[in-house]
């Protein structure tokens, strides 16, 4: 999943992205609220974490133009108010959660996995492709020989293709969607995490194929 992570402390900013990632998420830091709010117009995200106090706009303006944009993308409110005057300040923002500081990180991954299993109730919690079954809510694909076994990034990877079944997803796209914009990675990451993933899906009736020079796309073989 990719997550936008809004707040302006940055050792705190760091001991979350750090946590997110540890989830296989990938995470696009904003510092300030101007940039978070081009950030979430332009690239958007699949959850975003905002911080209320930010330099440049507060984060309740920044998910009041989220919403005014019809947006229907999770927010988690993060910040040290914590008065029923400033909870509900955030929720008629059009945040769909509210976390005080200090926090403990196990509780912001758990909200987190709550507003994931909250946005997945617009697709199917189970899909078939091949001869596998893929559980949202779980994250757990099975095939006729049992559960394949996949690292968290791999996961996500097959997670990207299954949304976009049978379209072309670029490898910029993935790249973003797997590590988040501007991430310092090799360009042969997505090839490799790509490769991996196939070679794991043999026999299933599930291919990965290669549009050559635009990206991959997710198949069912069998059909």
């Amino acid at each position: 999943m990719r997550i936008a992570l809004v707040e302006d402390n940055r050792n705190l900013c760091r001991g979350i992205e750090n946590a997110l990632l540890d989830q296989g998420h990938a995470v696009d830091v904003l510092n300030n609220g101007e940039d978070a709010d081009r950030f979430l117009a332009t690239q958007g995200a699949d959850l975003a974490i905002v911080d209320v106090n930010l330099p440049g706009m507060s984060g309740l303006q920044v998910v009041r133009n989220l919403r005014l944009r019809k947006s229907a993308m999770p927010v988690l409110i993060l910040t040290a108010r914590g008065d029923t005057g400033d909870k509900v300040a955030g929720l008629d923002a059009g945040a769909d959660d509210y976390l005080v500081k200090p926090f403990d990180m196990a509780e912001l991954l758990a909200r987190i996995r709550a507003l994931s299993r909250r946005r997945q109730t617009l697709k199917p919690v189970e899909e078939v492709i091949g001869s596998l079954t893929y559980n949202r809510a779980a994250r757990k694909l099975c095939g006729t020989r049992g559960t394949l076994d996949l690292p968290r990034r791999e996961m996500a990877l097959f997670e990207c293709l299954l949304d976009n079944a049978g379209r072309v997803v670029t490898k910029e796209t993935i790249a973003e969607t797997l590590y988040g914009s501007g991430s310092d990675i090799e360009p042969n990451a997505v090839e490799l995490l790509v490769s991996r993933l196939r070679r794991k899906l043999h026999d299933t009736g599930v291919e990965i194929r290669t549009a050559r020079g635009l990206g991959y796309l997710l198949d069912d073989s069998r059909a």
